[in-house]
C-alpha cells in the first residue's frame, strides 16, 4: 500500500482544528472552525475522492477519538467516507486502550510504530491513509515515508497552530498529480515528492532565462 497524508490546511500552513472550535485546542489553540464557512461541494468530492484509495485509515489517538465521537452517528449508506471510517480497518498510533466503538481497530504501540507503519506499507491494497493527526503525520513526513500528500488548502490564515511542516522536514520538492480550485476558494492538490530541484536565473544572449542547477 502507498502512505498517504490527507489533511486541511490553511494559507499559513497550520491543519489544526479544522472542523470547530472544540475538535483540538491542543497549546491553547482557539480559532478552530476555520474551514466550516467554505467547505463547499467541492470539498466534498474531493474528499470522497480521497477515501475512494482507501484500504486501511492510520491514526494518531487524538484524531481517534474524533472521528468515534462523530462517525458512528452517520448511517447513511451514499456516504462513502462514512462507511470507510465505520466498516474499514484502522491502526491507531496509542499506548491505551481504544475502547470498543469499531471493533476493526488495532492498535500500533508507539515506541515502533515507523518500523510498523513500513510493514503495513509492505502489504496488499491501494492506501494506508492518515487524516488529521497532524503530529503522526509530521513524524511519517520527516522519517520519509509518505508516498502521496493531498491537502484542502483553505483561503485563510489563523496565525497559529500546528503544521505537518512545522518540524525539521526533509528538502524536496513536490509534482502535481490532480489540482482544483473550489467555488469558495479553496485549492485541492495531490502531490507526490521527489528530490529537490533548484535553479537560478541568469541573463543568456540579453534574455532572462532559468538554469537548472
Amino acid at each position: 500500500m502507498r502512505l498517504s497524508i490527507n489533511l486541511f490546511m490553511t494559507l499559513d500552513g497550520v491543519s489544526q482544528s479544522p472542523g470547530g472550535p472544540e475538535e483540538d485546542t491542543r497549546g491553547g489553540f482557539d480559532r478552530g472552525g476555520w474551514l466550516m464557512p467554505v467547505f463547499d461541494e467541492g470539498c466534498g468530492r474531493a474528499v470522497d475522492h480521497w477515501f475512494s484509495h482507501t484500504s486501511a485509515l492510520l491514526l494518531g489517538r487524538s484524531t481517534f477519538d474524533t472521528f468515534a465521537g462523530h462517525w458512528p452517528e452517520v448511517t447513511d449508506p451514499k456516504d462513502r467516507v462514512a462507511a470507510q471510517i465505520n466498516h474499514g480497518p484502522k491502526y491507531v498510533v496509542t499506548s491505551s486502550p481504544v475502547g470498543e466503538v469499531w471493533a476493526d481497530t488495532t492498535t500500533v504501540l508507539g515506541a515502533d510504530f515507523l518500523d510498523r507503519v513500513q510493514e503495513l506499507r509492505q502489504q496488499p491494497g491501494d492506501e494506508l491513509q492518515v487524516h488529521g493527526s497532524i503530529h503522526l503525520a509530521r513524524s511519517l513526513h520527516e522519517a520519509g515515508l509518505v508516498d502521496v500528500y493531498r491537502f484542502l488548502i483553505a483561503p485563510v490564515m489563523v496565525g497559529q497552530g500546528a503544521s505537518i511542516f512545522g518540524g525539521q522536514g526533509l528538502a524536496g520538492s513536490m509534482d502535481l498529480t490532480r489540482g482544483t480550485i473550489t467555488d469558495s476558494g479553496v485549492i485541492s492538490v495531490e502531490l507526490t515528492p521527489g528530490e529537490l530541484r533548484q535553479a537560478r536565473a541568469t541573463a543568456v544572449d540579453g534574455a532572462d532565462v532559468i538554469e537548472a542547477l
